[in-house]
């Protein structure tokens, strides 16, 4: 059969290649479940007899089992399929088996998965349904074994004054390589990356890891500064220069002096303070609003942003000049749909913080809750995960958190009516839609909103978009 499209991406994509130990005793069955898997690049085992697949387990690690519930001939009640699950249980529990039966009993299939089956497929098979279900199960199964393997690595940034940070996917060893790399330095460091990737981590991350640890690191939401209000938080002010100046008041630079100064949602700071920002950036020397003494500042600058500043250079909306001031070095978030490996580590390590916070005896996620987590689009990446885990700890009610306690379907797939929203509600619902559309660019979704950009900044912040 030609191999589907779909597929040939999914199991390309994957580093270590998926293993499938299947048990029947017809060798016609195991002969097409071979001819369906390998071209796919799965490797493929296969045993004709329960005590046989037993014994391999022994010897081999396995993604995913798919078995027969019937071994001996004129057999169909599928008692020995059952017994082996139970045996299977008590080798691995975690271990995920997917049950063939040819008799369509829904009755044995909904046993089966009572005995701790994960699916069921029907003899004859739809090819399209059994390579789904295989890949799911898979990508769930090594995903918590590298979590396992990376949990180790990921100690060394949890290291006494390093802040925790998981990351252990593919995708994030550039990440964690440059962090270590130019951490130690006084290189201005771009953070690029989608909302909730964890910029603001990472930035705590290179500061700690510098030689500047010993002093403050200043974090402001450049995106929230009104531009009236920007050069006074900024550079500070001294009494009388407008009129709520009633004292003196020292700027984030000051602040910052001889530390590192972070400046989340660069891509916001209008074009006239661009200019005075990459004047201290230049020669270190600022003036506060309203004084003529020039003061010298000894900062690095850490910068973050979801928008494509080059392209806002192009266009006219960032000074290409502050641009190659703050971006000595960027380092790029992956968005947590590209780092799905990452996905059991972070939503345990969110499961260990809430349950101490909130003084719960919830241990883990169900193997159902943990499907549905790597499933999910996560839009709100790693922020969001650490919402729902937390909103799942205080829900939960038993050991486990469930797919219900996560309530990740139910609070994408429906809409309450307008008219039983909120004003806030209507409008994060708008902004949200917006942003989609928009593919996230910050400039065409406040023009399409009728907002200025730090007005937009504002109500993401305020609604955790």
């Amino acid at each position: 059969m030609p191999k589907p499209a779909r597929w040939r991406q999914v199991i390309s994509n994957k580093e270590e290649p998926i293993r499938v130990l299947v048990a029947d005793d017809q060798a016609h069955i195991l002969e097409a479940v071979e001819l369906l898997l390998r071209p796919q690049g799965i490797e493929v085992d296969c045993v004709r007899s329960p005590q046989s697949l037993l014994e391999e387990l022994g010897h081999r690690e396995y993604d995913v089992l798919l078995i027969d519930l019937n071994y001996t001939r004129d057999t169909t009640s599928g008692q020995e399929g059952l017994d082996l699950l139970a045996r299977i249980h008590e080798f691995d529990t975690r271990l995920p088996v997917i049950v063939m039966t040819a008799w369509g009993n829904i009755d044995l299939a909904v046993e089966s998965i009572k005995r701790g089956a994960r699916d069921f497929i029907q003899k004859p098979w739809e090819n399209e349904r059994l390579l789904s279900l295989i890949s799911v199960h898979a990508e769930l199964r090594q995903a918590l074994r590298r979590a396992r393997q990376l949990e180790l690595e990921n100690r060394l940034l949890r290291a006494e004054g390093m802040p925790e940070f998981v990351a252990g996917a593919p995708s994030m060893r550039g990440v964690l390589e440059l962090i270590a790399q130019v951490g130690p330095s006084d290189a201005n460091v771009l953070i690029t990356g989608e909302h909730g990737t964890g910029k603001e981590i990472v930035a705590r991350l290179l500061h700690a890891a510098s030689p500047r640890a010993r002093m403050a690191l200043v974090a402001v939401n450049a995106g929230g500064l009104p531009e009236g209000t920007f050069e006074s938080e900024i550079f500070g002010h001294v009494k009388g220069a407008f009129t709520d100046a009633r004292t003196d008041r020292i700027g984030r630079f000051e602040l910052a002096n001889g530390g590192t100064l972070f400046l989340d949602e660069i891509a916001n700071v209008p074009l006239r303070q661009q200019a005075k920002l990459l004047r201290v950036l230049e020669t270190g020397e600022l003036e506060r609003v309203g004084s003529s003494q020039t003061r010298r500042v000894d900062v690095r600058i850490l910068s973050a942003t979801n928008a494509k500043l080059d392209e806002e250079a192009k266009a006219g909306n960032f000074r290409e000049d502050l641009l190659f001031r703050i971006n000595t070095v960027e380092i790029h978030l992956p968005a947590l749909r590209d780092r799905r490996e990452d996905i059991p580590l972070l939503a345990q390590h969110f499961l260990g913080r809430n349950r101490t916070r909130y003084r719960k005896q919830t241990i883990g996620f169900s193997p159902a809750a943990l499907q549905q987590m790597m499933q999910y689009a996560w839009p709100g990446n790693v922020r969001e995960l650490e919402h729902t885990v937390e909103r799942a700890v205080l829900l939960c009610r038993g050991e486990e958190i469930e797919p219900a306690d996560l309530a990740i379907a139910a609070a994408r797939s429906s809409t309450p009516p307008l008219e039983n929203m909120s004003i806030d509600e209507v409008e994060a619902l708008l902004i949200r839609k917006v942003l989609r559309r928009c593919d996230g660019n910050i400039s065409q979704a406040a023009e399409s909103l009728g907002l200025s950009r730090s007005a937009l900044y504002r109500r993401i912040e305020k609604y955790g978009l």
